[in-house]
């Protein structure tokens, strides 16, 4: 499996191309981002799909996945650091810039991007910081939300437990991933990517997992995703599932409404992975907003 190092984090990535043996073929470069407590293992489907226009890449995030944090980290207790510092270690500002310091060491320049949730507001970001690099980019179930902060510390502190308790062998336990994914989803999906989903939430590294909560729902992140939103100048697909209750699709509208640059499609019936839950009508809308690329 290939890595390549970045800020002192292995970072593991894999090609999916129109070739037999994913070699890169030439075609333009899209790049996959996971949201929350997934790797890339989720975007494979949808990456494949895509292969006839792109050379897609896919990569896991640090601390996410199979890009594990180097020790002590990996294995520290719950309290190895405060509040202040993993807001700090793991900023989603700092999530684009690792994205941009992997594409330098991969040789990259102009790429295409293609982002869900968590994932999604990294790549706002990054279209705002290196957007002469992004020819186009898809965000998919994302948007903005209003600070408040009894709310917020509610779902700080019971995140953390969260966190915690997750042993590894609960993604073991047959029919747990049904479960687990339930208000993720409104439609079925193969039972392996519930379970993958299952795996990488239990392999995702304390610090990470809970750095990101802490900065991705924060006052941070409410007060500037509005301003990053309107700065938007990249042309920019927002694709919301009509049915999803983690980021619902009014606050992805609300957000698509800031900037001219940003369009925005709901896709009947599906929740938080219309990717997923819908993927031929999700690959009819992002080609359609990819053509004049062609």
């Amino acid at each position: 499996m290939p890595y390549q190092t970045v800020r002192n984090v292995e970072h593991y990535y894999q090609w999916i191309t129109a070739s037999e043996d994913d070699s890169l073929t030439g075609r333009p470069v899209m790049v996959f981002i996971h949201g929350w407590g997934g790797s890339a293992r989720y975007w494979e489907s949808t990456a494949r799909s895509q292969a006839d226009r792109y050379d897609c890449l896919l990569y896991d995030m640090r601390g996410f996945g199979r890009s594990r944090l180097p020790a002590p980290s990996r294995d520290a207790a719950p309290h190895f650091a405060s509040k202040a510092e993993l807001e700090a270690d793991f900023s989603l500002e700092s999530y684009a810039d690792d994205l941009a310091e992997l594409l330098d060491a991969l040789g990259l320049d102009r790429i295409s991007l293609n982002a869900h949730s968590m994932g999604a507001s990294i790549a706002t970001l990054f279209l705002n910081r290196y957007g002469d690099r992004v020819d186009r980019a898809i965000l998919t179930c994302s948007g903005i939300f209003d600070y408040d902060p009894l709310t917020f510390n509610v779902f700080h502190a019971v995140s953390r437990w969260v966190v915690v308790i997750r042993p590894r062998w609960m993604a073991q336990i047959p029919g747990l991933e049904g479960l687990f994914m339930q208000r993720f989803l409104h439609r079925e999906i193969p039972v392996q990517d519930k379970r993958d989903f299952l795996t990488d939430f239990c392999m995702a590294d304390f610090d990470a997992a809970l750095g990101t909560i802490y900065t991705s729902v924060s006052k941070h992140a409410a007060t500037i995703m509005p301003k990053e939103f309107g700065q938007v100048r990249v042309p920019t697909l927002l694709v919301a599932g009509d049915r999803d209750i983690i980021i619902p699709a009014k606050m992805g509208e609300r957000a698509a409404s800031l900037s001219p640059a940003l369009e925005y499609v709901e896709i009947a019936n599906t929740a938080h992975f219309p990717m997923l839950e819908d993927a031929n009508t999700y690959r009819g809308i992002v080609d359609r907003f990819l053509e004049p690329a062609g």
